[in-house]
């Protein structure tokens, strides 16, 4: 077959498989997508669907569908054509630092009328609701750290904190934020009212001066229409302490909640401190944190949740899973008490040696492609290398516990450790597959390509400047570092837009909704931009 029908093929191949994932998307398929206020949808769409007269939308968490893939698809105000005229609409001082992402609610009925709301979680334990277009302070609540000092170290004297980000549920009635008190806690939308039944506030941990609440809320709704909160924790900086990283997921029907522990899995418990007192617990195992900016990655294609450690024990006999991708069902389970499939790098003891562990980044899930692996997922790590791992298999070795398998690795051109969430993106031009990475070192456009004999890999396009977790929207690639935000053209690189008029930046990145740009800092700032 000549070449250039081959591409001809491939291309109406890729446009037919677009058509699939929109008609999935508008049925009861949850393939973990944007909210429409019209209808609270929760679907993966990677192709614009709205027009410049769609009603509102909603941004209900980090990256802003369930498997966090940072692809913007429902805004139309925003464009190539019109980004250079953005400009600044306010910038507001907030009740503390708010080291993650904002979400976005619209048409919110409160006291002085009907708003469209921006929520911020700040890293001493507030909850914050914010009139969008303005920045004024609607309600606020804190669950604070009440005494909690980082691994009860009166010398340190540092006290707990989070770097959690909110979420809203797909009923667009709550709010859900981590609280420096162990539990994450229920709330209102419109007022802050505080839910206090049905098994509300949530215990998470019960070792919060040792366990950190690093990564943002996260919830999916499963194929069976159950919706669940996801909430994940760490260890504070420097991994001291009796901490073991876990996942507790909660059922929004119903309050009820199950445990996954990374190490000792064979213990479905919140761990108490055995060194203070008796109960279960998994020390003196300690780490396999899970810290990526989304912490838990829903899985459409499976209907499964995903998640990565950072350094800790291997050893699947014994129930450990550190340095791992594993997925679980929806509701938290696995297979007894091993997750139902695992990927574990063959050099996992040297990355845990050198501390380039893989739990810095969660795998981002790519749309459907041609050749011997659809399914894929891009996971990185510390040690600047990113993986294709197949999403119908993750060590291609059928079952849990084995090492290696990934289906292609490459070396991020800037080097760095890769501590950000990837976006995911399909060009509507081509229908080509892209990712976009940013770290402290620069950023980096790729595109998926597919050999002759169907093997994938990634092609670096551009490069650029640094940043956090990359946002994609209307073909343009908006990154975010200390003291300046900046879009670029998606498939190019070229400089679109800048501003610098923002502080330092940790893990804060960029979000879009209905025509406003919004951004958090170290200073204490949400900076919001609009066109004219």
């Amino acid at each position: 077959m000549k070449p250039q029908h081959t591409q001809k093929i491939l291309f109406f191949f890729k446009l037919l498989l677009a058509v699939v994932l929109i008609s999935a998307s508008s049925a009861s398929l949850p393939l973990a997508g944007l909210a429409s206020t019209a209808t609270a949808q929760a679907n993966i769409n990677y192709l614009p669907l709205l027009g410049k007269n769609s009603p509102a939308y909603d941004w209900l968490q980090f990256n802003g569908d369930a498997s966090h893939s940072g692809n913007n698809t429902l805004e139309s105000y925003l464009t190539v054509n019109n980004i250079a005229n953005l400009q600044l609409l306010f910038q507001v001082q907030l009740l503390g630092i708010a080291d993650g992402a904002p979400v976005y609610l619209s048409g919110v009925s409160t006291s002085s009328g009907t708003r469209d709301l921006v929520y911020v979680t700040t890293r001493d334990g507030y909850i914050a609701a914010l009139d969008a277009h303005t920045g004024a302070l609607i309600w606020s609540k804190q669950n604070g750290s009440d005494g909690c000092l980082i691994n009860n170290n009166q010398s340190r004297n540092e006290a707990c904190y989070t770097t959690s980000s909110p979420a809203i549920d797909p009923n667009r009635q709550y709010v859900y934020t981590y609280g420096l008190d162990g539990y994450v806690h229920k709330y209102d939308v419109r007022d802050g009212t505080e839910i206090t039944t049905g098994g509300w506030p949530e215990l998470t941990t019960l070792k919060r001066y040792d366990e950190k609440g690093s990564s943002a809320l996260g919830i999916a709704t499963a194929v069976d229409g159950t919706s669940y909160l996801y909430v994940v924790h760490a260890g504070y900086p420097g991994d001291q302490g009796d901490y073991q990283g876990h996942i507790t997921a909660i059922d929004l029907t119903d309050g009820s909640q199950k445990v996954f522990n990374a190490l000792c899995s064979n213990q479905a418990v919140h761990f108490i401190d055995s060194r203070v007192s008796n109960g279960p617990d998994c020390y003196p195992e300690t780490t396999a944190g899970i810290w990526a900016r989304p912490g838990v990655v829903y899985d459409p294609y499976h209907d499964r949740i995903l998640m990565t450690t950072g350094n800790g024990t291997f050893d699947p006999s014994g129930f450990m899973w550190g340095d791992t991708v594993f997925s679980l069902n929806p509701n938290g389970s696995g297979s007894g008490a091993d997750p139902l499939d695992s990927y574990t790098p063959a050099n996992f003891q040297q990355l845990q040696a050198s501390d380039l562990d893989l739990g810095s980044t969660a795998p981002a899930i790519l749309p459907i492609t041609t050749g011997k692996y659809p399914r894929l997922a891009v996971q990185g790590g510390k040690d600047s290398v990113l993986r294709l791992i197949n999403l119908d298999q993750l060590s291609g070795q059928n079952g849990v516990g084995h090492t290696g398998g990934e289906v292609f690795t490459m070396t991020l051109p800037s080097g760095g450790l890769i501590v950000s969430q990837p976006a995911v993106w399909l060009n509507p031009v081509d229908l080509s597959t892209w990712v976009f990475i940013a770290n402290a070192h620069g950023s980096t456009g790729l595109q998926l390509t597919i050999s002759p004999g169907g093997d994938p890999s990634l092609a670096v396009k551009w490069t650029s400047t640094g940043g956090t977790s990359p946002l994609v929207v209307n073909s343009m690639v908006f990154i975010a570092r200390s003291g300046a935000i900046t879009a670029y053209k998606a498939t190019t690189g070229a400089l679109l837009w800048s501003d610098d008029r923002i502080g330092p930046l940790h893990w804060e990145s960029p979000v879009v909704a209905n025509g406003i740009l919004y951004i958090t800092d170290q200073s204490g700032q949400l900076t919001a931009y609009s066109l004219p």
